[in-house]
C-alpha cells in the first residue's frame, strides 16, 4: 500500500496541494480527475520524485516500482522494436514477442517494428514510450493523458489492457468513458484537497455537490445565529446586570469558530457566436484526393456535401489523414486534385493541432486576444477572457507559462471572437479537463451551424454525429448514419476480422440437452433481470432529467449565463445516462431474441 500523508506544495508562493492524504491499496485503479491546473500532473511528479513537497511524506514499500508516462521524447536505440525491449525486465529480455506484442496493440505495424523511433510522429513517439512503460509492468502505473495521440483502434485495445491489468493505476484523462471503463475509484483535487470514492466521475461529482450545499447551508446557519449573538452583545454589553450572560456568549462566539465563503470555481462557460447564413450548403467537397508524395496517397475522390447543420465526425487511425482533410478544407492546404467550394458566405472557425504552436509566446492572453480583433471594446475582450476562465489577473499571464490545457483555451477564444457558421475542429478537447469537455459538448449542442469535427472520444462520436467521414482500410469514405449504426453495419477492421475469425474457428461440440435447457433458463433469468433494473434506471433518470428541464426553462429569465450554463451540463449528464440505458436495453433485446431463436428443443 502506497501512502500519502498531509502533503502540501507551493508555487511561487501560491498553493496548489494543501495536507492532502490518501492511501493507495492493492488493485486499485483510480481516476485522477481536477480543474486543469489543480495540480493533477504536480502530484504524479511528486510521487515519481521528479518534485519534492514543501510539507508531509511519502510512504512507499520497500522493493515498490512506479512506471510513469512521461511525454519528453528520447530514443537511442536504432529500431522501434529495440527501444520498446529497454522497457522489458531484467529477467524478460529475451522476450521479444511481449514487445512486438503491445507495439501491435497501440498501432504499429510489423514493417514499422524495425524503422527508426526517430521517423515517426510524435504522437507515435509517445506511444512507443507507453509501450515501453507497460512492458516494465510497474506495481504502481502513472499515465498522463495517454489518451491525447491514441485513435479509437489502440483506444480500445488500451482498455481491455488496462481492465486485465491486476497491479494498481493512476490516470489523468479528459476521457470520462475510458477513465470510467477501467477505473475502480476516482479521486478529485478540488480546492487544493483530495477526495477518493469507490465509483465513476458522476458519483464523485454528485457527491461534492451535495457536500457544498449542505457546507453553504450550514454556512448561512451559522451566520445567522453569529449575527444574533452579536446583536445580544452590543445590546446589554453595558449592562452590570447582564455582564454574565454576555461573557458566556461572547465565550461561545469564540468556540463557534467561522467558516469561510466558498469561492466559486472557474468553469469554461461559453457558446460559438453564429454568423447567419440561408443557404443549404455552406461547402461542398467534389472528388478530393490528397497525397505528400505521389506513393503515399492519404484518399482518393472523397465527395460530401456539407449541410448548414451538420454535426460531422471524423474518425479513424493516426496518421490516415483526418487533420490533413481539415486543412485542405480550412485552406491550410492547397488542393491538388478534386474542389472544395466554400459559398461565399461561409465564415469558418478552425481549430487545428497545430493553432497552439502559433499563439506568441510573448503576448499576454488579453494582447493574444486583443490582436484577433483589435477594433473591438476592451470590455468585450474582457468578457472573452473571462469565458475562456481567464478572469482578472489570469488575463494577463504571459503566453509562455501557460499549460497546454489553458493555450487551448486561448486557442478557442480565438475562434470565438470571429462569428462563424462552420466550425472545424481537430480534436478539440486535447488538453481539456473532463468539466471542460462537457462545456465543449455543450456549446457545440448550441451552435446553430455546422461542425466537422476530428475526435477519439466516444462519447462525442455518439452524442453528436449524424454523419461520418470514416478513415479505414486505407481509404476514406462518408458514412451516412450514427455512431451506432455504423458499429453496428460496418464495425472496425481488426474487430470484425476477429470476431469472424473466432466464429470460424473450433470444432462444434455436443452439449447434454439437460444441461443445456438450464443453461438457457439462467442466461434467460440474467437478461430479464438485468432488463429490469435498466428499465427502471432509465425511468429513475428521465424523471430527473424532465425536472431539470422544467427548472431551466423556469429560471432562464431569472439566472446568469454561468448558472444557466451549469445546469445544461448537469442536464446533459443525466441525459447520457437516459442515452447509455437504451442502448444497453437494445443489447439486451437483442441478446434475448438470439437466445430464444436457438432455444434447444
Amino acid at each position: 500500500m502506497l501512502q500519502i500523508n498531509d502533503l502540501s506544495i507551493s508555487f511561487s508562493g501560491q498553493q496548489v496541494l494543501k495536507e492532502i492524504s490518501f492511501n493507495i491499496h492493492a488493485g486499485e485503479r483510480i481516476g485522477l480527475v481536477g480543474r486543469n491546473g489543480s495540480g493533477k500532473t504536480t502530484l504524479f511528479k511528486i510521487i515519481t520524485g521528479e518534485l519534492h513537497p514543501d510539507e508531509g511524506r511519502i510512504l512507499i514499500p520497500k522493493n515498490y516500482t512506479i512506471g510513469y508516462l512521461k511525454q519528453h521524447l528520447k530514443f537511442n536505440q536504432p529500431t522501434l522494436l529495440e527501444e520498446a525491449c529497454l522497457g522489458l525486465q531484467e529477467d524478460e529480455k529475451d522476450q521479444i514477442w511481449k514487445a512486438e506484442k503491445i507495439l501491435a496493440g497501440l498501432g504499429f505495424t510489423e514493417e514499422e517494428l524495425y524503422k527508426s523511433p526517430l521517423e515517426f510522429s510524435g504522437g507515435f513517439q509517445v506511444r512507443l514510450n507507453l509501450a515501453k512503460v507497460l512492458l516494465g509492468e510497474p506495481h504502481l502505473l502513472l499515465l498522463d493523458e495517454p489518451t491525447n495521440y491514441m485513435d479509437i483502434i489502440s483506444l480500445k485495445w488500451l482498455t481491455r489492457f488496462l481492465q486485465r491489468r491486476e497491479n494498481e493505476l493512476m490516470i489523468i484523462t479528459h476521457d470520462r468513458d475510458f477513465m470510467n471503463a477501467i477505473t475502480t475509484h476516482t479521486m478529485v483535487i478540488h480546492r487544493k484537497k483530495v477526495k477518493k470514492i469507490e465509483g465513476d466521475t458522476i458519483k464523485l461529482f454528485e457527491q461534492i455537490a451535495v457536500e457544498e450545499e449542505v457546507y453553504e447551508k450550514t454556512r448561512l446557519k451559522d451566520e445567522k445565529v453569529r449575527k444574533e449573538t452579536m446583536d445580544f452583545i452590543n445590546r446589554f454589553r453595558a449592562l452590570a446586570a447582564r455582564a454574565t450572560l454576555v461573557q458566556s456568549r461572547v465565550k461561545a462566539l469564540e468556540k463557534m469558530g467561522k467558516k469561510e465563503e466558498l469561492t466559486k470555481e472557474a468553469e469554461l462557460g461559453f457558446k460559438f457566436n453564429y454568423l447567419d447564413f440561408e443557404a443549404h450548403y455552406p461547402m461542398r467537397v467534389e472528388n478530393l484526393s490528397y497525397g505528400y508524395t505521389p506513393d503515399k496517397i492519404l484518399f482518393e475522390n472523397l465527395s460530401i456535401d456539407i449541410n448548414k447543420d451538420d454535426r460531422i465526425c471524423v474518425i479513424g487511425k493516426n496518421g490516415k489523414g483526418k487533420s490533413t482533410l481539415l486543412k485542405l478544407l480550412a485552406g491550410e492546404l492547397e488542393t491538388k486534385t478534386g474542389k472544395v467550394y466554400r459559398h461565399p458566405q461561409c465564415s469558418m472557425g478552425y481549430f487545428g493541432q497545430t493553432n497552439i504552436e502559433r499563439l506568441n509566446p510573448d503576448n499576454t492572453v488579453e494582447k493574444e486576444f486583443q490582436m484577433v480583433r483589435p477594433e473591438m471594446a476592451y470590455t468585450d475582450i474582457r468578457r472573452t477572457c473571462g469565458a475562456m476562465m481567464f478572469s482578472g489577473d489570469a488575463a494577463l499571464k504571459s503566453i509562455s507559462i501557460l499549460s497546454g490545457g489553458e493555450k487551448s483555451r486561448v486557442s478557442l477564444g480565438k475562434i470565438l471572437l470571429n462569428p462563424a457558421n462552420l466550425l472545424l475542429l481537430d480534436e478539440p478537447t486535447n488538453h481539456l479537463d473532463i468539466e471542460s469537455c462537457d462545456s465543449m459538448i455543450v456549446a457545440i449542442d448550441n451552435f446553430p451551424g455546422a461542425v466537422i469535427i476530428v475526435t477519439h472520444s466516444e462519447m462525442f462520436l455518439h452524442h453528436l454525429a449524424n454523419r461520418l467521414i470514416v478513415f479505414n482500410e486505407d481509404k476514406a469514405f462518408v458514412f451516412e448514419g450514427t455512431y451506432q449504426d455504423f458499429l453496428d453495419r460496418v464495425g472496425w477492421e481488426p474487430e470484425v476480422k476477429k470476431q469472424k475469425k473466432e466464429k470460424e474457428s473450433g470444432p462444434v461440440k455436443k452439449v447434454n440437452p439437460q444441461a443445456a435447457a438450464a443453461n438457457y433458463k439462467k442466461q434467460r433469468k440474467n437478461i430479464t433481470d438485468r432488463t429490469a433494473e435498466i428499465e427502471k434506471k432509465i425511468d429513475e433518470d428521465e424523471a430527473i432529467l424532465e425536472a431539470m428541464n422544467l427548472k431551466i426553462a423556469q429560471e432562464s429569465g431569472k439566472l446568469g449565463g454561468a448558472e444557466i450554463q451549469a445546469m445544461q451540463i448537469e442536464s446533459h449528464r443525466h441525459q447520457q445516462e437516459v442515452d447509455k440505458g437504451y442502448k444497453e436495453l437494445e443489447t439486451l433485446v437483442a441478446e434475448l431474441d438470439v437466445l430464444d431463436k436457438n432455444k434447444p428443443e
